[in-house]
């Protein structure tokens, strides 16, 4: 995608926020049961001066805690995609809000929560897991919206379509690293940045060869050292690919080239990631491991929510580590730069096939080093994919489901290879 050096100003930029608000902002929370939804709906709860919740969308599998949620917020309207899960939903909306009360609307099917993502509202937080979060953060940005983004996996794979329609200053991001970097940024002009520094905690393999991660067992790579996280993201952070994805991010939200963006590991997870500038100054932004910063930032920028993440206690003593990333034990942070700097759909490509690669891992059907293994396969028989303004969402459609099929194809090849 190469650099963006020409667009007005970064999708995301602290010095200038899209549609500012005064007074309580009406939100729209996509992927309300989620990590980053329950947290997100507890802020909302803990400070209803500031926050209003218009609508909410899951995917359909938590209709009881979705149900909960609705009356808590008492929202207008609530969506699944799995239209079979209307009925329950239904059911558990009765329940919860009792005889004689109007139920929400429900949405039901996968254009729900792209529905959702335009209606009226100051903000829509995309907490949705996964590149079908793609649909509603182009309607979202469509419609006007400020765009809180916690699904990273939209940006990657559609960063040129992101790019066409956001204002600057629309996107404010949740990543807790990109938070980070939205903070730090906002202490210099952009001409002043000499180079991004995205931590990383290294996962629970820190420190491992590549050949003492041959071996490494599903329930060891779902225990991750300092965050509670769903299944496919702890993964990613085992493998360091969610690395090399923000690393895409960063340089998609911020203008900043792949060569000015560097990756350092720190075990303790207290420094989300850091900004240097030209006159030699690193600013760190540090909270202990908690979500409820970024996902405050997030929905209140440029407003501070008080209280909303846990803050250290400087009285006590505490040691914090850096190292330099082990590339040969974790190549995924350099395929990520190849396929961002590929750009077209070759990040929709390394995402789809990683997904599906880490999907056949928790089902016993590939190794540890499989993933990457097979993920950089899949990339290099996609090849130099066409770049440019050209790009369409069939188009990543049509990427991501070819990847899918060869990663599927290649990870069966290397089970039937493993037990002949």
């Amino acid at each position: 995608m190469g650099s963006m050096s020409d667009s007005p100003a970064p999708l995301a930029d602290p010095h200038l926020v899209f549609d500012a608000a005064e007074g309580r902002r009406d939100l729209v929370i996509l992927g309300s049961t989620g990590s980053i939804g329950t947290q997100a709906i507890d802020l909302v709860l803990r400070n209803p001066g500031r926050f209003r919740v218009t609508a909410l969308s899951a995917a359909g599998g938590r209709v009881r805690l979705l149900a909960e949620q609705a009356r808590q917020l008492r929202v207008r309207t609530v969506a699944v995609a799995d239209g079979d899960k209307v009925p329950a939903l239904r059911e558990a909306l009765r329940e919860v809000f009792g005889q004689g009360e109007p139920l929400p609307e429900i949405l039901a099917g996968p254009d729900a929560a792209t529905d959702l993502a335009g209606s009226d509202c100051h903000t829509v937080l995309n907490g949705i897991t996964g590149s079908i979060g793609l649909a509603p953060t182009l309607a979202a940005l469509k419609a006007g919206r400020t765009l809180a983004l916690a699904n990273k996996e939209s940006l990657i794979v559609g960063g040129p379509l992101v790019k066409a329609l956001a204002a600057p200053g629309q996107i404010i991001p949740v990543d807790s690293e990109h938070a980070a970097l939205f903070q730090a940024l906002a202490a210099g002009k952009r001409a002043d940045v000499r180079k991004l520094v995205v931590t990383a905690s290294g996962g629970p393999f820190r420190g491992r060869t590549r050949a003492e991660l041959a071996d490494v067992t599903r329930e060891q790579a779902l225990a991750h050292p300092t965050w509670a996280m769903g299944p496919v993201i702890t993964v990613n952070s085992a493998t360091l690919v969610n690395k090399g994805l923000e690393v895409i991010e960063a340089h998609l939200l911020y203008d900043i080239p792949f060569d000015r963006i560097d990756v350092v590991v720190h075990p303790q997870s207290y420094v989300h990631s850091m900004v240097e500038f030209t006159d030699g100054s690193t600013l760190a932004q540090a909270t202990p491991p908690d979500m409820g910063g970024p996902i405050a930032i997030g929905l209140g920028w440029p407003e501070r929510v008080p209280d909303a993440a846990p803050a250290f206690d400087w009285t006590k003593a505490s040691s914090w580590e850096f190292f330099p990333l082990d590339t040969e034990a974790f190549p995924s942070v350099g395929l990520a730069r190849h396929v961002g700097t590929l750009g077209g759909t070759a990040p929709a490509v390394f995402n789809a096939a990683n997904e599906e690669c880490v999907d056949a891992f928790l089902a016993g059907r590939l190794p540890f080093n499989g993933i990457m293994d097979t993920v950089t396969s899949v990339v290099a028989e996609h090849g130099t994919p066409a770049t440019g303004t050209s790009l369409t969402v069939a188009d990543v459609l049509e990427a991501e489901t070819w990847a899918r099929s060869r990663a599927r194809e290649l990870s069966a090849a290397a089970t039937a290879e493993a037990h002949a």
